[in-house]
């Protein structure tokens, strides 16, 4: 057998651990840690190092992985090459809007499947799911002639929603509804019958008692499905590119604007680097300070208990 001293050092390691096998779940911890820095920061490295390099440079050296100069001025440039703050503030008003929507009525709808019992629940519920899981394009084409005014009922024609919030919140609505309405149905189902009781005898009706005592004792649940709703919608392109014509006056979201640095002739890849960073700032922030209140949130619950 051999000593101590003639092991190799992963021999080593792999003795020490079978002693002590908190050192594999560090290791395992550490590996997983890596990974995910790097697969999620690197791109934003990338975003950094593209942006501070003067487009000319860009097309001398293709994609350098360190900045070939340096041009803090493309972060001014996005707002004056074009009304880049037009497209952020396009797709923060569709979030909001359309997180407001959801929330509303998945909140109904979660107390529902969460507090109430009727025939077909479950199915039901796999139903709403299922709708969720139904690709986008499925949809774009009958709801492009609805919002455009080709669809008529009894020689009524559809309104023209062409390049206005509507053409896009009410499908955004619908499509990230379903799992608002799982998650909120789970929290609203954990909440003790005895409080909303207590509301009812006081007089509150189930509506009062939904939204004065459920929904803040949920506080976790409804942020979640907030924070998730707006992400998704601001993030979101497919709509959004075949409902508006592109400028920022028509609603044009975030991505058309980054796109708008793309000419036919050129493509000013800083300023797209730059605008890509710029655009993800709101988000990342939203993401900070919402992890917190949630995770807060969960352990005073959990201490409650």
């Amino acid at each position: 057998m051999a000593t101590e001293s003639e092991r190799g050092p992963f021999s080593r390691w792999v003795r020490s651990t079978i002693d002590d096998p908190r050192k594999a779940y560090r290791a395992m911890f550490y590996v997983a840690t890596v990974f995910f820095l790097f697969t999620t920061l690197f791109p934003f490295y990338w975003l950094l190092v593209l942006a501070l390099t003067p487009n000319d440079a860009i097309a001398d050296f293709g994609f350098p992985p360190v900045p070939q100069g340096f041009n803090p001025g493309a972060f001014v440039e996005v707002f004056t090459t074009v009304p880049f703050h037009r497209f952020v503030f396009n797709s923060f008003v569709l979030g909001v809007a359309t997180t407001a929507i959801v929330l509303v009525l998945a909140s109904l709808a979660g107390y529902v499947f969460g507090r109430l019992d009727f025939p077909g629940k479950g199915p039901l519920m796999l139903l709403i799911l299922a709708v969720s899981y139904f690709p986008p394009a499925a949809f774009i084409i009958p709801l492009f002639r609805l919002f455009t005014g080709n669809v008529s009922v009894l020689g009524v024609s559809s309104p023209s929603l062409f390049n206005t919030p509507g053409a896009m919140v009410l499908p955004f609505s619908a499509l990230f509804m379903p799992l608002s309405i799982f998650i909120l149905a789970t929290f609203y189902g954990q909440i003790p019958d005895g409080l909303e009781d207590a509301a009812r005898i006081e007089g509150t009706t189930r509506l009062g008692a939904l939204f004065r005592v459920i929904v803040p004792l949920s506080a976790p649940g409804v942020a979640t499905a907030g924070v998730l709703t707006f992400i998704s919608v601001y993030n979101e392109f497919f709509f959004s590119f075949l409902m508006t014509s592109g400028e920022a006056d028509a609603w044009a979201p975030l991505v058309w604007g980054i796109l708008s640095y793309q000419g036919q002739y050129s493509e000013l890849y800083n300023l797209m680097a730059a605008a890509s960073i710029v655009g993800v700032l709101p988000v990342a922030i939203l993401v900070v300070v919402a992890q917190e209140k949630i995770v807060s949130g969960l352990t005073a619950g959990a201490l409650k208990e």
